[in-house]
């Protein structure tokens, strides 16, 4: 059996379960919730619940965030963003309109709306690279430009600005920020606004990296907090996969997609 394909027995097997599908609706509808939320959602005793997410967290559709003694489980849509761009995407459009759910699942989060400190939208992704090699593309202005399209510039010190500038030699700035974390290789926290950057901190989006290294790969957990309305998340949703791949491929491979992979979706994160 060829091992790429056999590496998603796992999704396929989670997916298999109606109680599992059950529990990644309920993590759509409302993305973000402890384990207690779960079960009284669901009636189901936490025991039966845990199973469950183990299976899921072990497949990668679901992560797990700690905020403080909770323990926050979260929709991840990258395998099912795998499972797309594998089996479905060579298809012609008109044909993805009856399978435009699992579009919609693997990419769209929903909202909590009780608090604006846990994170809005969660991606996890793994790499075959080095923390420092992950880290270095996520900081290096030449390599961002290659994988992101904008070149992130910072001296990247706790307290500094930074520029997304776009790469196309127009010099235009498309987004500012604060460096707010940086803690070499392993996470990286910023705000993030428009070019004009006249925001309170208060208002502005956060973005956190964190890169967790694992033998010869590394997890990359993408978080992005405090975003505006429901347009804001829906955009980034389908931005930050598309950014990610690419950076995943740079390093992966050396170079970043033939096609760039935003276009695809029509947002740019």
């Amino acid at each position: 059996m060829n091992s790429e394909a056999g590496g998603m027995d796992p999704v396929f097997k989670a997916l298999a379960d109606p109680t599992r599908r059950l529990l990644l609706d309920r993590l759509r509808e409302q993305n973000g919730q402890t384990l207690r939320e779960l079960c009284e959602r669901l009636d189901m005793a936490r025991q039966s619940a845990t199973q469950h997410l183990d299976v899921l967290v072990g497949a990668g559709l679901v992560t797990v965030v700690r905020r403080g003694r909770e323990r926050l489980h979260y929709l991840n849509p990258a395998p099912l963003h795998e499972i797309e761009q594998r089996w479905i995407s060579e298809f012609d459009r008109p044909r993805l309109q009856a399978l435009g759910a699992i579009k919609s699942q693997a990419e769209e989060y929903a909202m909590t709306s009780d608090s604006t400190t846990v994170p809005t939208y969660v991606y996890v992704t793994y790499i075959r690279a080095t923390a420092e090699q992950v880290w270095r593309a996520l900081t290096d202005a030449d390599l961002t430009a290659r994988f992101w399209g904008h070149a992130n510039i910072s001296d990247w010190q706790p307290g500094s600005s930074w520029e997304h500038r776009r790469s196309d030699g127009s010099g235009v700035v498309d987004g500012v920020g604060r460096v707010l974390v940086a803690e070499p290789p392993t996470r990286l926290a910023i705000t993030f606004e428009g070019p004009s950057g006249t925001g309170s901190p208060g208002e502005a989006s956060v973005v956190t990296f964190l890169v967790e290294p694992h033998h010869d790969i590394v997890r990359l957990t993408v978080t992005h907090e405090n975003l505006p309305d429901e347009e804001a998340l829906s955009s980034i949703s389908q931005g930050w996969p598309a950014v990610v791949a690419n950076l995943k491929s740079l390093l992966e491979t050396g170079d970043v997609l033939p096609q760039v992979p935003w276009e695809m979706s029509g947002t740019h994160a």
